[in-house]
């Protein structure tokens, strides 16, 4: 049986009790949770974060049979301004040290770009981009160690972990268990190379599949020569593909749609549930 959630601001910012509510009522068991995107009255999260705020959300949203699969902490990792850098590498660490209390294991970002607002920047590919994403990565893993916890990097084509061979690289550089991957085909594709999507898949599989923590799920269309995202089921990526993968590689993964609301959140269920009974 495939285990569906969905990113919980999609729904909105609400407080929790309603937020599980709502996101419970498409059937969905799993969130991925952004507090200050998701949570009403919590609008900042540096310093705040604490064992019984942790507790009492998971509590509030396991009241509502949901789990916190993924806490999210977007954060630029390559970020120029090195104080700003240190202040974000600040407040993914706060979250690695709550996850457990949250009920959770893994804390995700992608991993951003050398132009402060994330803008792709024509240097995102380089080697010094990547060395300054590997020293802060390493640097979140040897945290996530101590609280047996762990790092989801997500790759995303205009970034600097941008392909899987880039992620496989950052995998084997740091060299721990505690970096995980939180995979969405989606974000590797662009208009350029979106035909390719298969092989993009398989590659995937094959590079990063043994440290695939969390899947992303949402697909896309191509309008005006570029990508644009949509709800998965409502798009041209190949599920037939994806899903024959998870099944066969890693059943009961969480897969968590992007991408969604309460009115689309039912339609991709329904889509990926009898897919998932057919491949």
């Amino acid at each position: 049986m495939i285990n569906l959630g969905v990113r919980a601001h999609d729904f909105g910012k609400l407080p929790v009790d309603e937020l599980g509510r709502q996101i419970a009522a498409q059937g969905l068991s799993a969130v991925q949770l952004a507090p200050v995107k998701a949570l009403a009255g919590f609008d900042t999260d540096a310093g705040r974060l604490s064992p019984g705020f942790a507790r009492h959300v998971r509590e509030a949203l396991g009241r509502h049979g949901l789990q916190v699969a993924v806490l999210g902490c977007y954060i630029n990792l390559a970020d120029p301004n090195d104080t700003e850098r240190r202040f974000q590498l600040g407040r993914f660490k706060e979250y690695l040290r709550h996850a457990r209390e949250f009920g959770c294991s893994v804390v995700g970002t992608e991993t951003g770009s050398l132009n402060a607002d994330y803008s792709p920047h024509p240097e995102n590919q380089g080697e010094a981009a990547f060395q300054a994403v590997l020293a802060g990565v390493r640097e979140l893993v040897r945290e996530a160690e101590k609280f047996g916890v762990f790092v989801g990097i997500e790759a995303v084509e205009r970034y600097v972990i941008s392909t899987p061979r880039r992620l496989r690289r950052l995998l084997d550089e740091v060299d721990s268990q505690n970096l995980q991957v939180i995979f969405d085909p989606v974000n590797l594709l662009n208009a350029a190379n979106h035909r390719d999507q298969d092989a993009i898949i398989e590659e995937s599989f094959a590079l990063l599949g043994d440290r695939m923590a969390i899947l992303h799920a949402k697909d896309f269309v191509l309008r005006d020569g570029r990508l644009e995202s949509r709800p998965a089921g409502d798009g041209q990526l190949n599920y037939p593909l994806l899903l024959r993968h998870l099944k066969q590689r890693k059943p009961g993964i969480n897969v968590l749609l992007e991408d969604a609301t309460p009115a689309s959140a039912g339609p991709s269920c329904r889509f990926l549930r009898e897919l998932y009974a057919q491949v």
